[in-house]
């Protein structure tokens, strides 16, 4: 049973589940684009057995603070600040779509302090073709304000990006959706080769790997995670 809890970051109040043996590794979870902590639920338990897991609700989702000011930057600059405030000097990073990006942002910049890194499904920095998404209706778990920030850098990139995928020190598992992915997947595998110590696997079962095929992507995670 995960225990849901909040810690100011910068003035920002980030929520975040956490499950786990207390003393075991830190393992952090960043969710995609409009999710939360709760998509991470059915892969939670079989992390917990090896890892102290800490699913973050990124600002402008679900429980965390919904500010004015959004970007990706700022994003990985919460996640930071998240681990100074719980005293993680080093952890092992998961991180689906824009929350992969977040995470390859941080480990780009922060390189010290991530062990091993995973990118589910997540897009190389590239440019992309813009399109206008249309608000769903009714009440939202997220700030519709953040994701069109969001959108914004997703479809335009800063370049420095790219290359800088070439700092990051972690040894890094990029799982591919497949052709059912909306994530062009060259660009996944390109993600892996510009990684120094990246490699690339495959579970073709679209865009929600973690949520279509739990045990899959549980299997391959923690074959990784536990890979000496």
């Amino acid at each position: 049973m995960a225990d849901q809890r909040s810690v100011d970051v910068g003035g920002i109040r980030l929520s975040y589940r956490t499950s786990g043996p207390p003393d075991a590794p830190p393992l952090v979870l960043l969710h995609a684009l409009g999710e939360d902590a709760a998509d991470w639920d059915a892969v939670l338990p079989a992390l917990a057995r090896s890892h102290r897991t800490y699913a973050v609700d990124l600002r402008g989702h679900g429980r965390s603070d919904w500010p004015s000011a959004y970007s990706l930057e700022l994003m990985q600059a919460d996640v930071l600040g998240f681990l100074d405030a719980l005293g993680l000097a080093r952890v092992d990073l998961i991180g689906h779509s824009m929350g992969g990006v977040v995470s390859y942002l941080l480990a780009q910049d922060h390189p010290h302090r991530i062990h091993r890194l995973v990118l589910e499904d997540a897009p190389l920095p590239r440019p992309r073709e813009p399109s206008t998404p249309t608000r769903p209706d009714g009440a939202l778990t997220f700030d519709w304000t953040m994701v069109l920030a969001v959108r914004s850098q997703l479809d335009r990139p800063d370049p420095r990006w790219l290359p800088r995928l070439a700092r990051i020190t972690a040894e890094t598992l990029v799982i591919a959706g497949g052709p059912a992915s909306h994530v062009p997947q060259d660009g996944i595998a390109e993600l892996a080769r510009r990684i120094p110590d990246g490699r690339m696997t495959t579970i073709p079962a679209g865009h929600l790997i973690h949520r279509a095929a739990p045990e899959e992507f549980t299997e391959a995670v923690s074959a990784f995670l536990a890979d000496v």
